[in-house]
């Protein structure tokens, strides 16, 4: 299981998100205050899917894009940052002590 926190500060917003690898398919929950992400908080994606580069074709921004989530929203990131993980292609250590990510405004 893998479990990151998503503070989108520009709306006000903060989600925990969890993740992980159940047989072929990723099993993402949403824990959210945001209706519209809420509209998705449960997702079971097959995992040869998300290995795809093309991010049109990524079953993740697929359902993003079908709810109609902002197109700001930093979910979708956070989201592929739990898959990536979880799967072994992003090291959860080096992430752990990396200790988040940001988009500074200046």
């Amino acid at each position: 299981m893998t479990e990151v926190k998503v503070n989108s500060k520009i709306c006000g917003f903060t989600h925990k998100i969890s993740g992980k690898v159940e047989g072929k398919n990723m099993i993402i929950e949403i824990e959210t205050p945001c209706k519209k992400i809420s509209s998705v908080s449960h997702m079971e994606i097959p995992v040869k899917e998300l290995y795809d580069p093309l991010y049109n074709d990524n079953p993740v921004f697929q359902k993003v894009k079908e709810a109609k989530w902002c197109s700001t929203c930093l979910v979708p990131c956070g989201i592929m940052h739990v898959c990536r993980m979880d799967m072994g292609t992003i090291s959860k250590t080096l992430a752990k002590n990396s200790g988040s990510i940001s988009i500074e405004f200046e």
